[in-house]
């Protein structure tokens, strides 16, 4: 009896073919916030991340080889990585681990925005170059990344034509962080 229901039209073509699906979501899923920890330098969760990955991993591809014949379970395999990358990517967005570092190029006077990134906690490096055609004015900052969204609205808010990039940074060793959101330079505990 418990045979039959393996061997069922539902089971072939329906329950195994989601199943592999959803392996699949989850073991990119997995392994894309595994890539991000990598590259943020956490050496105990990416292998954890790593050892769940190939494990799911290979349980969807075991199921792809036992059934050669069924190019539904195909399809599932090629949808679950697409749907485990986007889902991956979406989380590690929410997680928002790690720092960036914030360049932001003024054309006008910058001295309102500095007042208003200092005032709200944000240590900044600023100088004043030269562009193609005009002065202009560089101001930098190291940021939590989770803190991108609110850095952004200052710099609308003050200087909506500003230009500004963010890039990601593996290690600071010091910084000066909106106070009750980051520890400050936690690993010079005592000095």
């Amino acid at each position: 009896m418990e045979t039959a229901f393996y061997d069922s039209s539902f089971f072939t073509y329906v329950l195994l073919p989601a199943l592999i699906f959803f392996s699949r979501v989850m073991d990119v899923t997995i392994g894309t916030i595994r890539i991000v920890m990598v590259s943020k330098g956490h050496k105990i969760w990416a292998p954890i991340l790593g050892f769940f990955e190939v494990l799911i991993w290979l349980v969807a591809i075991t199921k792809i080889i036992q059934n050669l014949d069924n190019w539904i379970c195909y399809i599932a395999y090629g949808l679950g990585f697409a749907a485990g990358n986007y889902v991956g990517l979406i989380i590690e967005e929410k997680m928002a681990l790690g720092i960036v570092k914030l360049q932001i190029i003024t054309r006008k006077e910058a001295s309102k925005l500095i007042e208003n990134l200092k005032a709200a906690g944000y240590g900044i490096t600023h100088h004043n170059a030269k562009g193609s055609s005009e002065n202009v004015s560089i101001i930098y900052s190291i940021i939590k990344r989770s803190e991108i969204k609110k850095v952004e609205d200052i710099v609308k808010t003050t200087n909506p034509k500003a230009f500004y990039s963010i890039e990601d940074i593996k290690f600071v060793s010091e910084g000066v962080f909106p106070l009750g959101k980051t520890r400050v330079v936690p690993w010079r505990k005592g000095k």
